[in-house]
């Protein structure tokens, strides 16, 4: 096994070490999520956790974990018989992005269990976890369905395994680490909620602190044990105070006072349900044990605080994480001050050790190895100056900070761009209020990866039949596997009550659910949709469509066209929020190049196709159907148009067309767009869910009706 990366000579990131070291103090805490961009640590830091983790005493040969003293009594491997343990390091497991099921909770052998009455069990993830970390990568790109049990054993502290009957359970108390980068796609916010601790990761923009990230690193990958080496001591050092936090953890007192504050937290920024202030609580008191105390303080919870409540703050994905500071602080100075303690005896857990440095002292390389001083949490050096700090708020402003009084200091008003290339644009218009949109959905039945919008085979849902397993038994068909087995029971010498099954008898169920979709938008931005009340309604259908497939668990892209073309402003990505941000920057004017729209869209779901054969697309066309411009491609605009169109058709794509067309004068050309591409047409009034009751029944009818007419001419 390689050396690990040590824990301590990770260079910065200051909040990340101390959330995953409040989580080994206290893991009651619930882990934490780590939310980042690519190349910031993330995966390191949590892989070196685990050598600051006290070793655990385990029953000998237990596949479970069980301690010695408390084993488990429903333990599979069990009953075990008391006596000595024996000591093991904890254990770091990681969670692919693409482990089944089974690989999770474990699975059952269902040929065994049916012919020999037993409970033979294979032990998953979760069970290797027990007592340890579990940790998942790009924990957003991870199936719905296994985010759920992983947070159901989570926060449970037991897994449970079903198949047809047939039941195991067996304790899974483990530290949940999950990291993700937002441009990949948002969590649930149910999902966030469950997760006790979030953090915010960058990389710094100091070139020092820059310059020693890669020293460390380079030197780490020329000696990865003489690396280690050199970090022994600081090592040592932290997983020392962690043992020490541990044991002092019961006797720190959480009083009615810090209650109050933690409840009147909570209640200021308006949190759902009761599980932030449960968690501020034990944050707030693996705060205190970490820094030596047994007394909650005020900055114990106005830290908790920072941890625990930014990613409960979100109400939909186009909200950022985060937390207002300013009135964080407005509702704890609402409370006393703490009173004055006693300085700590030296050499106790405050007395030097990690983090008493900063950021650059302390270890061998100059590095900070700890965690931060008490109160350094996010957004620490962005606080506003308090009465009687030394800087007032004219020498935090800094030698640059502009002169109110100067009007040349004054930012400039936008301007309307000026002529480019694809002609005459105007800024950019905010999006009106975003709506619920009727369902829209594709036709006929996929196998794409699991979602909310379309029919699909998957693997979870209501089960319309059996056949033979592809592979591994994953969800037994009883009545067919008995069906197949009963005609050879004589042949096979059956005695007895027992059924004889054998492996060709098994039947795997098949499953109907809901998949996710690739949904295309292809927005119209030219001259005709510039009117800003107009563009603005746009912008809102768009925005809530994107909500809408956010909810459904769909990829999105973004296609746009004026001027002398279109543009792919977004490739296809889980990351709806990516899509909001590049429709709020969307400018509009000049011509309407609308064939070179659609082309650019066939182009997008050709290369689409060839990655992802199994996700089906929706193409969502909103335009009011001018087409003044034949976007470099030669010929007349509306024809040009129309054939696009019927590639797009031919080609089996499920559209739909948004009718942007306003007024009481209107030529109805997106009609002729979506009869030429066989979708339903739809206006922006009738795009809301309590107006437009047939909208799917039309997308259907209308493939349908495609499907029997090219049926027709084929004969």
């Amino acid at each position: 096994m390689s050396t690990p990366y040590p824990f301590t000579a990770v260079v910065g990131q200051t909040d990340l070490r101390l959330a995953l070291l409040l989580n080994a103090v206290s893991p009651a805490v619930g882990g934490v999520l780590v939310r980042g961009e690519k190349g910031t640590a993330k995966s390191t830091a949590v892989r070196a956790l685990s050598a600051l983790l006290p070793q655990v005493d385990v029953v000998p040969g237990c596949r479970f974990s069980c301690a010695p003293g408390a084993p488990d009594p429903a333990c599979p491997d069990g009953p075990h018989e008391t006596g000595p343990g024996t000591a093991r390091p904890a254990r770091m497991v990681e969670l692919p992005v693409g482990a089944s099921e089974d690989r999770l909770v474990g699975a059952l052998d269902i040929e065994r269990a049916l012919a020999e009455g037993v409970k033979a069990f294979e032990p998953g993830l979760l069970a290797d976890a027990h007592r340890g970390i579990l940790y998942v990568d790009e924990v957003n790109l991870l199936h719905d369905h296994l985010i759920d049990l992983l947070l159901d054993a989570a926060a449970m502290g037991a897994s449970y395994v079903e198949r047809e009957g047939v039941s195991v359970r067996h304790a899974a108390r483990f530290l949940l680490v999950g990291t993700m980068n937002p441009e990949e796609g948002e969590l649930r916010p149910q999902l966030l909620d469950r997760f006790g601790l979030t953090v915010e990761v960058a990389a710094s923009r100091e070139p020092a602190q820059r310059v020693e990230v890669v020293r460390r690193r380079l030197a780490y990958e020329d000696d990865p044990a003489g690396f280690a080496a050199r970090w022994a001591a600081e090592e040592r050092e932290v997983r020392a105070r962690v043992v020490a936090a541990r044991a002092l953890l019961p006797q720190v007192v959480l009083d009615d006072g810090s209650l109050l504050q933690i409840a009147a937290t909570c209640a200021g920024f308006e949190v759902d349900g009761m599980r932030a202030d449960i968690v501020m609580a034990r944050t707030a008191s693996a705060l205190a044990a970490w820094a030596g105390r047994t007394a909650v303080r005020k900055a114990d919870v106005r830290q908790a605080a920072l941890l625990a409540l930014p990613h409960r703050r979100r109400r939909n994905p186009f909200d950022a994480p985060g937390l207002d500071e300013e009135k964080l602080d407005r509702i704890l100075d609402g409370f006393p001050d703490d009173a004055p303690e006693p300085d700590p005896e030296p050499g106790g857990p405050q007395d030097g050790g990690p983090g008493d440095g900063g950021p650059d002292g302390g270890g061998p390389d100059g590095g900070g190895g700890g965690v931060p001083p008490q109160g350094s949490g996010p957004g620490a050096s962005d606080r506003q100056p308090e009465a009687g700090d030394p800087a007032g708020p004219d020498d935090a402003a800094g030698p640059d900070a502009a002169d109110p009084a100067d009007p040349s200091a004054a930012p400039e008003a936008p301007q309307p761009s000026a002529q480019g290339p694809d002609g005459p644009a105007q800024a950019a218009v905010a999006a009106a209020e975003p709506f619920r949109t009727k369902v829209l959905s594709v036709p006929g039945l996929g196998e794409g990866a699991s979602g909310r919008r379309s029919r699909a085979r998957t693997a979870h849902g209501r089960t319309t039949g059996a056949q033979r397993p592809r592979g591994q038994l994953t969800k037994l068909h009883l009545a067919a596997t008995v069906t197949a087995a009963a005609p050879h029971q004589r042949a096979r010498g059956r005695s007895g009550r027992g059924l004889v099954v054998r492996k060709d008898d098994l039947r795997q169920a098949t499953r109907e659910g809901r998949e996710g979709n690739l949904v295309l938008f292809v927005v119209d931005a030219s001259g005709s949709m510039a009117a800003r009340q107009r563009m603005g309604a746009v912008k809102g259908a768009v925005l809530s469509l994107l909500l809408d497939a956010y909810q459904r668990r769909d990829k999105v892209g973004l296609i746009t066209f004026r001027g002398a073309g279109a543009e792919l402003a977004l490739p296809p990505t889980s990351s709806v929020d990516a899509a909001a941000a590049r429709l709020e920057q969307l400018p509009t004017g000049g011509r309407t190049p609308l064939a070179a729209g659609l082309l650019k869209a066939r182009e997008v779901l050709r290369i689409e196709r060839l990655r992802d054969p199994s996700r089906r697309p929706l193409l969502v066309v909103v335009t009011d159907g001018r087409a003044t411009s034949a976007g470099g491609l030669g010929g007349d605009p509306r024809a040009l148009s129309g054939r696009g169109a019927r590639l797009l058709a031919a080609e089996g794509v499920a559209s739909v067309v948004v009718d942007c067309e306003t007024g009481p004068v209107r030529l109805g050309l997106a009609g002729v767009l979506a009869a030429d591409l066989g979708a339903p047409s739809v206006t922006l009034d009738g795009l809301r869910a309590d107006s437009l009751a047939g909208l799917v029944h039309d997308v259907r009818g209308t493939a349908a009706y495609q499907t029997s007419d090219a049926n027709r001419r084929a004969a």
